[in-house]
């Protein structure tokens, strides 16, 4: 049985947030279009799952 942890309902995610080194922030729809952006940039950015 799924906790309903203080009766908020639960949290989705609604993409994912590239950030590049430069202070460049773009998001994507897939984890997949995010890491391929983040290897066309060299691969240096950090991507962290965008919730709501």
């Amino acid at each position: 049985m799924p906790c309903n942890c203080g009766g908020e309902a639960p949290q989705t995610i609604v993409g994912y947030r590239l950030n590049l080194p430069d202070g460049t922030i773009r998001q994507y729809v897939t984890y997949r279009e995010a890491e391929a952006a983040n290897q066309r940039a060299g691969g240096t950015g950090s991507i962290t799952i965008v919730m709501q």
